[in-house]
């Protein structure tokens, strides 16, 4: 079952663990190493390291693609800052190429965005940014190389724009085909929605009972808020 405010900001679909953010009232970083320079790696180490900052942790997703170092695959930008450059390479072997990937990026004015890797520009207000794949939806409809019928199943993860501007984010409590998973997109309105990852995802969003500590992976996305 699937229902939807007209604010967009409560999302009730049983397949999903959803969460809605306004970058113009909350605060979304992402996260890769610690001050030594070590990959967080997992929400644990990234809610202990936050918290000795006086920071709580109120909701995390692990953030794209990753290679077998923990770095990101593809375009990473943290604080401004690229530490990965875009990846426009043409290979078929796994989801990241399946084209056309995308890129999600945040800019200094508090807006998200989803755009083609082939459409993204770069620009000195991205705050942060991560390319994944393949794109969900693109220019509201459904990538045209997903099935309904496809017998392709697996714990998946994305992001999505709202109409109103807001991003969701989204993972299977169980396994999805992509084409399930980007029509759950599709239906709450998002023109452009980006797979993230698939087995390896997690999601941490304790005020939905939904607690998910452990992990290996690169890149997390992450709402942060000071505690008083």
């Amino acid at each position: 079952m699937t229902s939807c405010t007209s604010s967009a900001q409560q999302i009730d679909d049983d397949r999903f663990i959803s969460h809605v953010v306004d970058l113009k009232t909350q605060t979304l970083k992402f996260y890769l190493k610690d001050s030594l320079g070590n990959n967080y790696s997992n929400f644990l180490n990234l809610k202990t390291s936050l918290e000795h900052d006086n920071q709580s942790l109120i909701f995390a997703m692990n953030g794209g693609m990753y290679l077998r170092d923990g770095s990101p695959q593809g375009l990473y930008i943290e604080n401004g800052i690229t530490k990965t450059p875009l990846d426009t390479l043409n290979k078929l072997k796994t989801n990241f190429y399946l084209k056309p990937n995308g890129v999600f990026y945040l800019t200094n004015d508090n807006k998200g965005a989803v755009c083609q890797t082939s459409e993204y520009k770069a620009s000195s207000t991205i705050t942060y940014a991560t390319q994944s794949g393949p794109m969900l939806v693109i220019n509201d409809s459904i990538h045209p190389i997903f099935k309904k019928d496809s017998k392709h199943f697996n714990v998946r993860n994305g992001v999505g724009v709202l109409p109103n501007g807001n991003l969701i984010f989204a993972m299977s409590k169980d396994t999805i085909t992509l084409y399930d998973f980007a029509d759950f997109f599709k239906t709450q309105g998002c023109k452009n929605a980006l797979y993230l990852d698939g087995f390896v995802s997690r999601t941490y969003l304790p005020k939905k009972k939904w607690v998910q500590l452990d992990g290996n992976f690169g890149v997390i996305i992450a709402e942060t808020k000071h505690m008083n």
